[in-house]
């Protein structure tokens, strides 16, 4: 299937220290253990019919060690973006591909990616037209699933931008489409998820993991609150950098903070209890910019927490499909209205390969979660023009489309290289 990437937005500044959460949140004793056992083979999905187009022009232009490398990223384990359908047909497409994963021994990771109001009509716009709706597809959905041994990334982006949310600092969010009702649009996106949850955990052998954005966008305490409102307690964990660029050695650090504050907010101290907005962050006492600094967020995690066991603690996984060479920074001297550091940023490379061995206890695997090659969409750094300056002007392909040039640069810059 096709993906249709999301928007990212990066967190410039410090949120103020809140108040306690505005409504009650139902605390579980501890999270799900968790479910993606060590050595977990991953399931390789049918490449793109792009990739495969353009492994075949390279062979008959004679550029076999392009080819060779584009056929070897097609051959590494991603995930499967499940983004629409219903009923008997949708059951039946997602029943297709775990059977596929089985025949083959292996793990399929799914991404369910259909909640109404998806990427606030942005590039990925989509999803279901109602709370109705979207539960009956995720009925749909984890009937496909059945008893098979999969992993969900429940919604990207569906706690990273909420419609009409109002956010642990008090300030409303930006998204706030014309169409969504006010007053009732981010309760519902939160009871959807808690349906999601439960639906899917509900089956055997499912494990699920909801957005947890990262470490260049939302504080460790804003994203802390949101996980716990959709029910990451009755979850295995969250997932982090889909479809973004930031280093894995950010995302640990970001993806073991939130954890702990997760726990400090629910199971800590009486008096810290929903006090998400007390955590240190990436942005406070650390310096978002100068990752030496993260020690003293570390520290204060170890003095306000202290050491608790990783089976009471939430887990994660991290998108390192494009993350090989970190995030782009502009060239200097820009001056794009909008730089879109997310979006197609040229000399980025292939990251660590899908494997649950990542050396960190919360951390139950690296996994390639966005379709490497794939367009995020027609950028063009805010001018308005429909071409991208940051590619010399082209016309970058639609959200989810094939992209040559984007699929050569992820294996050129690939690190560790590609073998």
């Amino acid at each position: 299937m096709a993906l249709t990437p999301f928007r990212r937005r990066a967190v410039t500044g410090l949120a103020a220290v809140a108040a306690t959460l505005a409504a009650a949140v139902p605390f579980s004793a501890a999270p799900a253990g968790a479910v993606i056992p060590d050595g977990t083979t991953f399931y390789t999905p049918r490449p793109d019919h792009g990739a495969l187009t353009q492994i075949a022009e390279l062979t008959v232009a004679g550029q076999y060690q392009q080819a060779a490398g584009l056929r070897a990223m097609i051959r590494t384990p991603q995930a499967v973006w499940v983004t629409g359908g219903s009923g008997h047909t949708l059951t039946q497409s997602v029943k297709a591909e775990v059977q596929r994963a089985a025949g083959k021994k292996s793990v399929p990771v799914l991404v369910a990616y259909n909640i109404p109001f998806r990427d606030c009509a942005q590039y990925s716009a989509g999803g279901a037209t109602s709370v109705a709706e979207y539960e009956a597809w995720i009925d749909a959905f984890a009937a496909g699933i059945g008893d098979h041994e999969v992993a969900v990334m429940l919604e990207p982006d569906g706690l990273g931008i909420i419609p009409w949310y109002t956010t642990i600092s008090g300030s409303q969010d930006w998204c706030r489409p014309a169409e969504a009702d006010a007053a009732t649009a981010a309760t519902e996106r939160f009871a959807m998820l808690r349906y999601a949850v439960d639906r899917l955990k509900a089956l055997p052998r499912t494990s699920v993991y909801l957005d947890g954005t990262h470490s260049a966008w939302l504080g460790v305490g804003d994203i802390a609150d949101r996980l716990v409102k959709a029910g990451v307690r009755d979850a295995d964990g969250f997932f982090l950098n889909v479809s973004n660029y930031e280093t894995t050695e950010r995302q640990l650090k970001y993806g073991d903070w939130i954890s702990r504050c997760v726990y400090y907010g629910t199971e800590g101290p009486e008096w810290a209890r929903g006090h998400f907005d007390w955590c240190a962050s990436q942005y406070y006492p650390a310096d978002p910019t100068d990752f030496s600094t993260w020690g003293r967020t570390d520290a204060w995690y170890d003095s306000n927490v202290g050491a608790v066991p990783a089976d009471r603690l939430a887990h994660f996984v991290v998108d390192t499909s494009r993350n090989g060479q970190g995030p782009w920074t502009p060239p200097a001297g820009v001056s794009w209205p909008d730089p879109q550091t997310w979006c197609n940023p040229p000399g980025r490379g292939l990251g660590l390969r899908p494997t649950t061995q990542t050396g960190d206890p919360l951390a139950d695997a690296f996994l390639w979660i966005k379709t490497p090659g794939q367009s995020d969409g027609q950028c063009d750094r805010g001018t308005g023009t429909g071409h991208d300056p940051a590619r010399g002007g082209i016309a970058d392909p639609a959200a989810g489309a094939w992209f040559d040039a984007q699929a050569l640069e992820l294996v050129r810059y690939a690190n560790p290289p590609l073998r």
